[in-house]
């Protein structure tokens, strides 16, 4: 790739985002205006902001990466993205809009009448878009890297840079304009290359077309393995090693390696030869998720559909169900998304938005799987060394080079950081407002940019300490914590009057917390093999149920601690505007 170009194509989407967010300062005159836009903002423009922020790095890069390394079973995500809208529009949209609340915290209270409540919401919206946050800035890093060589915490502080100032800066209003912009970007930065990529290789001379098909080097290839892993030989495997495999040194030598799990070195090179089949990896101590072709259980690759038996690999039905209810009904918790509809003027608004998204959100998840099949092809390398979530950037310089390939690239890489800018905008927009409201002594617009620099902070800090993940992986986290505790709150609180402040505070407790325990265990590699693994990394299958059925049982158990303008508020919910009268005005700063 290009250098130059790549670079020149980051600054650009940089600048452009600078200078589309100094437009909303300069229409930002209110407090109102600064929160929500003073809720105003049409079906479109908001649409198209919500699917620009939502796209994250997981939908650019993760998706493609996921499918590259686990195959077809990965395709559940940009099918649960999407669904979750669907949910959405069904249940919440148009009654949270109504509800007059600025953030999900300010639901909880006003549905509860309990300021406990408002802030034990507060810590989850905040661990919840940390969780989220983190995997954007590390994204943006790995990206940097790829395109500069440049040290992989300055692509996270350039976004946290950038991000920060336009939203201390202009607020709602900035980030609206920015976000609308930014998701038809990243659908032709996907749209173009893609269609130059697949005619490349339709016209191959030998393109393997069997999606499911076992990945092979297409020409002799050096691998150099960065971290220390367990790899998976289906049949005995030639290839030169330089380091240290199986706890003996090499230098350069050739080695045969017989069918099982063999453990790598970190700066082990590996030279495979043209032909080679691509050995699944693994982290240490930690089975294969499932692969292309035969995992290492010799587990079907379509093994998600088959009962669920056999050791950890073998429970693929049950993950796809972990993965289904996650993304399903973690969408609605998400305190990014939730925010943006208390900008739309009203609750049908609100529901025609989401129908809009539905479509701009369906459309953009067509293309993340091209780039994950196509980079099983032609960059299967990936899938080794760990770095599967750069196949989007790096196909078109491998499928055509030259010019085309570096332009493609270029605009590629522009696409990328648009997606880490977007969500990032977005989900610091939500942070802030919180640590405003419910952690800082004001709730002023100058307490608000402070809260704003603290929210990109903590997470582009974490970025820099802690371990990579996954992108896709890493926002599944945050899905099923999301899945856990808001949406029991959310739907119970809209659609059940016999909700209760001890009944919602412990379902928040025992849901959510649940699955954030689960899958932070699952990542430090705690869990046992087989099945306590698998209920600890997909917590939502009992998670999800556990969050609903307390909120129900606490809250029968306790029918004295109803709020006594539950049924008002119940009808604001319901009603269209004009029979409900205007929502109570939440609380605003007044200085600026």
């Amino acid at each position: 790739m290009n250098h130059t170009y790549a670079v020149a194509a980051v600054t650009a989407v940089v600048l452009a985002t600078v200078l589309i967010g100094a437009l909303g300062l300069r229409i930002s005159r209110t407090t109102s205006d600064f929160y929500v836009a003073s809720r105003t903002v049409r079906p479109g423009l908001n649409a198209a902001a919500i699917s620009g922020e939502y796209l994250s790095a997981a939908s650019f890069l993760g998706i493609a990466g996921l499918v590259l390394v686990q195959g077809p079973d990965m395709l559940w995500y940009p099918v649960g993205y999407t669904a979750g809208y669907l949910v959405l529009l069904v249940l919440v949209a148009a009654p949270l809009r109504r509800s007059g609340a600025y953030t999900l915290s300010d639901f909880a209270e006003a549905r509860l009448e309990s300021p406990p409540a408002r802030r034990l919401a507060s810590l989850f919206v905040v661990g919840i878009g940390w969780l989220y946050l983190l995997p954007q800035l590390q994204g943006a890093g790995l990206t940097l890297e790829i395109l500069t060589g440049a040290p992989d915490w300055v692509g996270g502080l350039l976004v946290a840079v950038v991000v920060t100032g336009i939203v201390a800066a202009g607020g709602m209003r900035s980030i609206t304009f920015v976000q609308a912009f930014q998701y038809w970007l990243k659908l032709t930065a996907l749209l173009v290359p893609a269609l130059f990529l697949v005619a490349a290789w339709s016209g191959d001379d030998a393109p393997r077309v069997r999606f499911d098909a076992p990945a092979v080097f297409r020409e002799h290839t050096v691998v150099r393995v960065a971290d220390t892993v367990r790899i998976e030989v289906e049949t005995p495997l030639t290839l030169t090693v330089t380091g240290r495999v199986d706890t003996a040194s090499y230098e350069a030598r050739t080695l045969t390696l017989a069918p099982g799990t063999h453990r790598v070195e970190g700066g082990t090179e590996l030279a495979f030869p043209e032909g080679a089949h691509v050995p699944e990896r693994s982290q240490l101590g930690v089975a294969s998720a499932g692969g292309w072709g035969k995992a290492s259980t010799g587990a079907d690759p379509l093994g998600w559909s088959q009962p669920l038996a056999g050791d950890r690999d073998g429970h693929q039905l049950y993950a796809t169900y972990g993965l289904i209810l996650a993304t399903f009904l973690g969408t609605m918790g998400l305190p990014h998304v939730a925010v943006r509809f208390y900008t739309s003027p009203h609750g049908r608004a609100a529901r025609r938005t989401t129908l809009v998204v539905l479509g701009l959100v369906g459309a953009f998840y067509l293309l993340p799987p091209v780039y994950g099949a196509l980079g099983r092809i032609y960059a299967p390398e990936l899938a080794l060394t760990g770095a599967a979530d750069a196949a989007v950037l790096v196909l078109p310089d491998r499928m055509l080079g030259g010019v085309l390939g570096d332009l493609l690239g270029a605009l590629l890489a522009g696409g990328a950081f648009a997606a880490f800018l977007s969500t990032a905008s977005g989900l610091t927009m939500s942070v802030a407002g919180v640590l405003t409201q419910d952690v800082l002594p004001s709730r002023g617009v100058r307490h608000f940019r402070l809260a704003t620099l603290l929210s990109t902070a903590v997470p582009l800090t974490a970025g820099i300490v802690a371990s990579k993940v996954p992108v896709a992986d890493a926002v599944g986290l945050a899905f099923a914590v999301s899945a856990s505790s808001f949406c029991p709150l959310l739907v119970l609180g809209i659609w059940w009057r016999r909700l209760t402040p001890p009944g919602a505070m412990a379902g928040l407790l025992l849901g959510g917390g649940c699955a954030l325990t689960a899958v932070m265990a699952t990542r430090a590699g705690l869990p046992a093999e087989g099945w306590p693994h698998t209920l600890m990394a997909w917590p939502a299958v009992w998670s999800v149920p556990l969050g609903f059925l307390t909120m129900i049982l606490v809250s029968l158990a306790t029918p004295r601690h109803i709020p006594a303008e539950t049924p008002a508020l119940l009808a604001r919910l319901h009603l269209p505007e004009e029979l409900s009268g205007r929502p109570r005005p939440q609380r605003e700063g007044a200085d600026r």
